[in-house]
């Protein structure tokens, strides 16, 4: 059993390419400053105010049509977990 909830598939999109993302602006809607967003997602650097991605102008990129994803197969190394390995106890001098 899986902890997070199931929802169908979103519906499939058209495939054409998307265009580049359109600069918006707005006031927070929690502390009122004036910030700047992508297509109508928007983060406030003052409140840590976030709206929710589907609030946005148009759909996001799925993941194959971002141009800077790494090919296919390719993955990033994967950092070792627990604590860093400790160093050999020094001798003290003269010993």
């Amino acid at each position: 059993m899986t902890r997070w909830p199931t929802r169908p598939d979103p519906p499939r999109e058209s495939t054409t390419p998307l265009t580049a993302p359109e600069l918006t602006e707005a006031e927070c809607r929690r502390c009122g400053t004036y910030i700047a967003g992508l297509d109508g997602r928007y983060a406030c650097g003052v409140c840590g105010w976030v709206n929710d991605h589907a609030e946005g102008h148009r759909r996001l990129p799925r993941a194959d049509e971002d141009p800077d994803r790494p090919a296919r197969g390719r993955r990033r190394p994967r950092r070792p977990q627990g604590p860093p390995p400790e160093a050999p106890p020094e001798s003290p001098p003269g010993a």
